[in-house]
């Protein structure tokens, strides 16, 4: 009939007060937290609790300090909350088809509605990303750094979609391909020459606004990442590693 009661931290009943006046927007972008000894003071705890709860938000990305030590309130950003999604997901035993399935409809996606949003800066990046690919040429010393253009290359596509909700599912997903892409680029001599051709014409597309092209090429393209996995001998259904 009863339960035992839990009681929880003061530190994290603080620390999450403290969140929600940030989510809320009583705390704004730029505002500045308020100091450990008028927290203490307005819940009651020792400035040891603060300081804990303090560190509590700051892992979370919501705040930063600025000149003399003192914490402003900001707004976390893609590559801020990526990696927390990136452990929960090697915790959690995620397979490579779990990964195949949701980039195989984020990555056409982020192509399709970057074709119409895309601007002159974006396009000069990924032309730069491809300028880069292409210098590396196709030696093995260079599967790592190959690897890491691929992975910029597809976060290039998601932040030209200008879709926030969309660049944050994607992250996570991208961060997580490094150790496959170098084991594929490893066994399959062919892969990185198709990969960069792949990029060459998501790239065309995006520049002629064609999002039915971008789509597709990406599709092509992640169909053709699955084959390269059964081609190298990997096993779709293997957890996840730690990426590199």
């Amino acid at each position: 009939m009863f339960q035992r009661v839990v009681v929880e931290p003061a530190y994290k009943a603080v620390s999450a007060a403290i969140e929600r006046a940030i989510v809320d927007g009583a705390l704004p972008p730029g505002a500045a937290l308020p100091t450990e000894h008028e927290l203490s003071d307005r819940f009651g705890v020792h400035r040891s609790t603060v300081r804990e709860a303090i560190r509590q938000v700051e892992r979370e990305g919501l705040l930063q300090r600025g000149e003399g030590r003192r914490l402003f309130v900001c707004l976390p950003g893609v590559h801020d909350l990526a990696p927390r999604a990136t452990r929960a997901l090697l915790l959690q035993q995620t397979t490579f088809q779990e990964l195949w399935e949701l980039a195989n409809t984020l990555e056409p996606l982020a192509a399709r509605l970057a074709a119409t949003r895309a601007d002159a800066a974006d396009l000069a990046l990924l032309h730069d990303n491809l300028r880069a690919t292409e210098a590396l040429g196709l030696a093995r010393e260079s599967h790592a750094a190959l690897v890491r253009l691929d992975m910029a290359f597809h976060a290039l596509v998601g932040r030209a979609s200008r879709n926030r909700p969309l660049m944050l599912a994607r992250e996570p997903v991208g961060l997580l391909y490094d150790p496959t892409l170098q084991r594929i680029f490893g066994q399959l001599p062919q892969a990185a020459a198709r990969n960069l051709e792949a990029h060459r014409q998501i790239v065309a597309a995006l520049e002629q606004r064609d999002a039915a092209g971008a789509e597709r090429w990406t599709h092509k393209h992640m169909i053709d990442f699955q084959r390269g996995f059964a081609l190298a001998g990997l096993d779709m259904g293997t957890p996840i590693t730690q990426p590199t």
